[in-house]
């Protein structure tokens, strides 16, 4: 197999480099996909490039992907020995109940090594994704005219829960307060822990204002550079989804914060990886940072900030929760938060406002029965009162 070549981006657009080059990895990324599956699939592959953002069309490449690679090794629908050599005669053989019962594989299957078994199990929610992706393909090749019919009506119906009926997971304004004191005096971290928040703290500190001031997504916080910020204009430019840029104000509190982390904790030019020469985070060895460092890190402290182990800390996503739900509680508009946070529709914004946090905690701290009935009856809730309530039920019956 022939070495991959060195990729120069050559960017003469107004977008940074980081967000060209990004695009450019997911576009090959997706490319590397349609590759090995088969040809008789391309038009599929021409109707995703049109109709899904580029991290949803890799996503189902990565289904339809795995779907092929069922075929191969866990059924009898086709005698290839690779995805790329699947015919097209045997996707017109796959039926509804093939697909049903390859999705019934998703839900928890062993994946086995020399070393190892590796079990998945998989949620509703990515179950159903698997059967769009399987929906969006068996659809495009039945109005290419491959498939004689449309089996996609066939499909099992996939239970998952609407946005409305769950539970919004967000930090109270006095866990976000504890949170911000571990980043900014070390309190609730181990020993070693404390040696490297010695070294990242104002980093650290910078990415949760961030991340709290504003509801930002992971992508839209881990492609920020230094040159994204005017701080003599006071703002700062984002890349949001469907190449949208945004222009976000700077208050005080992200202005002190960020300028702080860049002027006295950010390491010299001389230190920083050459593809990282911009980037606002880095990482102790000097790349950009990961999302997966974003994510561990944001795990880390909001854990200290709800007094939970790391493991169920919140992730960044939950940070955007946070946003949503405290300035809907300190009564700003609906419309303002929704575009602040990039909603394309004001409803998604509605379910934080339905989520009225503290309301279960008061509901609740006011009906504590055990207490009642060590301490006795409250003051005003006398055996009289008991009485007089009796009397009104009897009259009542007659």
């Amino acid at each position: 197999m022939a070495e991959r070549k060195h990729v120069i981006i050559h960017n003469k657009s107004d977008k940074p480099d980081n967000i060209v080059t990004r695009e450019h990895q997911i576009q090959e990324a997706c490319s590397r996909l349609e590759e090995a599956l088969p040809s008789f699939m391309h038009g599929f592959f021409i109707s995703l490039k049109g109709s899904v953002l580029p991290m949803t069309r890799l996503a189902y490449l990565r289904d339809i992907t795995f779907f092929c690679d069922y075929l191969i090794s866990d059924s009898d629908l086709t005698a290839a020995a690779d995805k790329k050599a699947i015919r097209l005669e045997e996707f017109q053989n796959i039926q509804a109940v093939d697909v049903n019962l390859f999705l019934d594989y998703c839900r928890r299957y062993e994946k086995e090594t020399e070393q190892t078994i590796m079990v998945f199990e998989n949620n509703n929610k990515t179950l159903a994704r698997k059967k769009s992706s399987l929906s969006v393909l068996f659809k495009q090749l039945y109005r290419d005219g491959l498939l004689e019919k449309n089996i996609t009506d066939g499909f099992d119906p996939i239970r998952v829960q609407k946005a409305s009926e769950r539970e919004i997971k967000a930090l109270t304004d006095d866990e976000v307060m504890i949170m911000l004191d571990a980043v900014t005096t070390g309190a609730g971290l181990t020993s070693r822990e404390h040696v490297y928040w010695e070294k990242t703290k104002k980093r650290d500190k910078a990415i949760l204002i961030l991340f709290l001031t504003y509801g930002l997504r992971l992508s839209e916080l881990q492609q920020l550079n230094v040159s994204s910020f005017n701080f003599g204009r006071g703002e700062f430019k984002i890349y949001r989804k469907r190449d949208k840029e945004s222009i976000m104000p700077l208050n005080r509190s992200v202005t002190e914060t960020v300028q702080d982390y860049i002027e006295h904790e950010r390491m010299e030019k001389e230190r920083i990886h050459e593809d990282a020469g911009d980037a606002l985070f880095l990482s102790l060895q000097g790349h950009r940072m990961t999302r997966r460092q974003i994510r561990t890190l944001v795990k880390k402290y909001t854990s200290i900030g709800m007094g939970t182990s790391h493991d169920h800390g919140y992730s960044p996503h939950k940070l955007r929760a946070t946003t949503a739900t405290s300035l809907i509680g300190r009564g700003e508009s609906i419309y303002d938060v929704a575009a602040l946070l990039d909603h394309e529709q004001v409803t998604t914004t509605q379910l934080y406002a339905r989520e009225r946090m503290g309301v279960k905690r008061d509901l609740v701290q006011g009906m504590e029965w055990e207490l009642e009935r060590e301490e006795g009856l409250p003051e005003n809730s006398s055996s009289e009162e008991a009485a007089t309530a009796d009397s009104a039920a009897e009259k009542k019956d007659i």
